[in-house]
């Protein structure tokens, strides 16, 4: 088998591969010595751990045991605290519900599973072409090399060439305006709490809605610009430097480790799987969400392990393992999608949807279900209507 891109999905899908005793080569087009700055995707679900431990039980236990378990949630509005609430720790010898690390400490992990795991990695290998037939799949790369396999996974991000060597497209919206993220290190003569806290209108930000969440070794700083925002007002090192002690203590201005901007976007494939039923598309070659709700890297190790439970089928099984794939995951993908629309409704509200989220935080100290309202309504539901639509 082949696996093309090793960020999480595809390291996840090798991996996966390899534990069903498959062999696999996996090409990704950086070196080795890549540099992935950011925390990025931090946000491991419960129910990923669970994945990965199937897999390999001591990577899900590596990962738990590094990422931070923040056990407060607040949400405030204008300045207000609506809603918090606190969780107990997990039980001893038990996967946490969820734990938060940087993306770049995720993949460490993965790459160190799939070495003990013999994947063959062969890196600084562009993809070039892709041609799919009746009974295999040829890679082409920038070294004129080629690889043959039955099947491959295109695990290979947002501009897949492996997703445009077979003619598929994405569609959906993308969203106006942009956000911006801060990784922040942690400060020892001031620690940040372990809280994660969502500030909608945040009055020293120009009522501008903000969410931080600590991770592993730091924090991360999100905040929803307008529309009309100009970026460099915003979306610079020194710009964030101006606007961060709103948020947090002034000497974290000295702490900016990365700052990125991003665009909402919401868009699925025309479908998960190629024509000839041999490529099948993972993670973001698939599809594309908003950070909200964590769906991004937990949904692509979904697709992963699944692709590789397909193609470990029965050989006369494989061809319909396939097609389910398709099915179920193209379903998961366009429930994540809608869910995050549903996310931007709150995160981006028109006058209707704020005036809403004004009065609800106005009664919240009365009607607590209006504070735990504005807490849950940015993730956008939590389930699908299926185990398989599950992130």
């Amino acid at each position: 088998m082949i696996v093309v891109g090793a960020g999480p999905t595809g390291l996840t899908a090798a991996l996966a591969l390899r534990h069903h005793g498959l062999p696999v080569t996996l090409i990704e087009a950086e070196p080795a010595d890549r540099a992935r700055p950011g925390s990025r995707a931090l946000f491991v679900h419960g129910q990923t751990l669970h994945r990965l431990g199937a897999i390999d039980p001591s990577l899900a236990r590596r990962i738990a045991e590094y990422g931070l378990v923040w056990r407060t949630r607040r949400t405030l509005h204008g300045g207000r605290q609506v809603f918090q609430r606190s969780y107990p720790p997990p039980p001893p010898g038990t996967l946490p519900p969820f734990v938060s690390l940087r993306q770049v400490d995720t993949e460490r992990f993965l790459l160190d599973a799939c070495a003990d795991a013999g994947v063959d990695i062969r890196w600084g290998t562009p993809v070039t072409g892709v041609d799919p037939g009746r009974d295999g799949v040829t890679v082409h790369t920038a070294d004129g090399r080629r690889f043959d396999a039955p099947y491959v996974v295109a695990a290979d991000g947002a501009r897949s060439a492996v997703r445009r060597a077979v003619g598929i497209g994405l569609h959906g919206p993308r969203a106006r305006g942009f956000h911006v993220v801060v990784d922040l290190a942690d400060d020892p003569d001031d620690p940040l709490p372990p809280a994660r806290t969502l500030h909608y209108e945040h009055p020293g930000i120009g009522r501008r809605t903000v969410m931080q969440v600590p991770f592993a070794g730091g924090c991360q700083i999100d905040l929803q610009c307008r529309v009309d925002d100009v970026p460099e007002d915003f979306a610079t090192a020194d710009a964030a430097r101006d606007w961060l002690p709103a948020v947090v203590p002034a000497a974290y201005r000295d702490r900016v480790l990365w700052v990125a901007r991003y665009q909402f976007q919401q868009v699925v494939a025309d479908r998960m799987v190629d024509a000839t039923g041999r490529v099948l598309l993972a993670g973001e070659a698939a599809h594309l969400f908003p950070p909200f709700g964590a769906r991004g890297m937990n949904s692509g190790i979904a697709d992963a392990a699944a692709a590789a439970d397909a193609l470990a089928a029965a050989p006369a099984d494989v061809a319909g393992a396939v097609a389910r794939y398709a099915e179920q995951r193209q379903r998961a993908a366009r429930h994540n999608r809608d869910a995050a629309r549903d996310a931007l409704r709150h995160l981006r509200p028109g006058p209707a949807m704020r005036l809403r989220q004004r009065c609800s935080a106005a009664l919240a100290p009365h009607v607590p279900a209006l504070g735990r309202w504005l807490e849950t309504a940015p993730y956008g539901p939590r389930s699908g209507p299926s185990p398989e639509s599950r992130y």
